[in-house]
């Protein structure tokens, strides 16, 4: 109904200057929709809302904010499986990884900052000085397609509790989760202004956002090219500018780990989402003596993922998200076998029996050298690279050697020896032992893998500024 449109100051609007884009089925390679690209004008307009609508919103109370928190979860759990459906066909998740984690986490990230806002506290009293917390102002969101509603609702929510007024820019390439979003905002009764939604490309509307003097902060979600674009716009109006960027995970397989069990889980976690994860283990160190039994473990369970259309309850792996990821992929797969790695299975092409979408088939590289692109960029595609180490201090090293720093992971029969290797991890996140999720843990990265974090109360500090108030005991 709203395709065409943008969510203005609590109403679906008309574009100021008409301009349409496909929205492409990846299964298909076929448009099966279209949005609008907005401009300049519409991004003006969106800030001028959320600018109007902050003063009043910013002095609701934290219990008030919290009840704002509870009605947007009770209509998104009602309508999860019309997320379910909108992710699955627009960015080709299997309909099992639509349902069980793309949506459900949108709930899972609302029901842990509704926990914090029952503890946290805005303001303390230290000796004779009031610290305050405030909601930094208008804030400007922009989010990616991998895991779409997983980033919109990790922006928003903490901006909303803190107290802030947003402008989002979802993924034009996977922008339908986010419209079922600003649905879900206006039936749950957010007060006009304080969420605004305008659709668009990267260059103009993300451009216009970060550059724009009446949004306080900017929170981006994407590649590290595309991050660094966004700080170097917004930098002339010295802007907060948090960043969730690229990676490439480091999971070192400690010696005296179950290796069957290490590898097969290690790469059925690179593979989750098609690859298409910013976190994903894909760079495995092993033991050089353990390189032969490593790569029999790693063909088998590539080969056993099923990779097919994303509707079947059967699929594992759909395909990746457009022609551009699969090109790029294409390039590095090819880049592998050029520069000498073993191809242990997989490879160029599509997965036998499959002659239309952008399905890759599950690719496995052994012998890996860590000058090889494949161990350096980041492919985002089923494509795991493993590389032997002589020793545990070369294993930290290698691991260690890279630009980015999102995740790492570490394998090991003893926790005490796996701590000690995840300490000196240079990395956000360090995963011992393929533990569960944790909601409420901090996500974000060192180094070009980003700055500032997301999730649960680390989320919503980056939403606030602090404000020292002196003399406020004073009688």
């Amino acid at each position: 109904m709203h395709d065409l449109q943008f969510y203005i100051d609590g109403a679906w609007v008309d574009p100021i200057e008409p301009k349409v884009l496909d929205v492409i089925d990846p299964s298909t390679e076929e448009a099966y929709a279209q949005i609008s690209l907005g401009s300049a004008k519409d991004v003006d307009r969106a800030v001028a809302a959320a600018r109007k609508a902050f003063p009043a919103f910013a002095a609701t109370s934290p219990a008030e904010r919290q009840a704002l928190l509870r009605r947007i979860l009770e209509v998104f759990e009602r309508r999860a499986g019309e997320f379910a459906e909108a992710i699955s066909r627009e960015m080709g998740a299997p309909a099992t990884l639509a349902r069980n984690a793309q949506a459900a986490v949108g709930p899972q990230h609302l029901k842990t900052l509704i926990s914090v806002l029952d503890h946290y506290k805005f303001e303390e009293i230290r000796g004779n000085t009031l610290i305050a917390k405030e909601p930094i102002g208008v804030c400007g969101l922009i989010t990616p397609w991998n895991w779409p509603v997983n980033q919109v609702v990790l922006k928003v929510a903490p901006a909303l509790a803190a107290g802030c007024t947003v402008v989002l820019k979802p993924s034009e390439i996977a922008p339908f989760d986010a419209m079922l979003f600003a649905e879900v905002c206006h039936e749950a009764g957010v007060p006009k202004g304080v969420f605004n939604l305008v659709n668009g490309d990267g260059p103009t509307v993300g451009e216009a956002m970060s550059a724009h003097p009446d949004i306080d902060m900017m929170s981006f979600t994407g590649s590290t090219r595309a991050g660094i674009a966004v700080a170097k716009a917004a930098a002339n109006t010295v802007k907060r500018v948090t960043q969730e960027l690229g990676g490439k995970s480091a999971n070192i397989l400690l010696p005296d780990v179950d290796f069957q069990k290490a590898v097969s889980k290690g790469v059925m976690g690179c593979f989750l989402n098609s690859g298409q994860s910013c976190n994903a283990p894909t760079r495995m160190f092993v033991p050089l003596e353990r390189m032969d039994e490593v790569k029999q473990y790693a063909k088998s369970a590539a080969e056993g993922m099923k990779v097919g259309d994303p509707r079947s309850e059967e699929t594992q792996l759909g395909p990746v998200v457009s022609q551009i990821q699969y090109d790029k992929i294409q390039d590095l797969i090819q880049a592998g076998i050029d520069e000498g790695a073993e191809l242990v299975t997989g490879g160029p092409g599509r997965p036998e029996g499959l002659n239309r979408g952008y399905y890759v088939r599950p690719t496995v590289f052994a012998n890996v050298k860590p000058q090889m692109r494949i161990a350096r960029e980041e492919i985002f595609g089923p494509v795991i690279a493993i590389l032997g180490y002589e020793s545990e201090e070369q294993a930290i090293e290698l691991a260690n050697d890279t630009v980015y720093g999102l995740a790492a992971y570490v394998q090991s029969g003893s926790i005490d020896h796996a701590r000690k290797v995840a300490a000196r991890m240079r990395a956000g996140n360090v995963h011992i032992n393929y533990p569960a999720g944790d909601p409420a843990s901090p996500f974000g990265g060192y180094k070009q893998s980003g700055n500032g974090r997301e999730r649960g109360e680390f989320g919503l500090e980056e939403f606030l500024e602090v404000k020292a108030v002196l003399g406020y005991g004073a009688a």
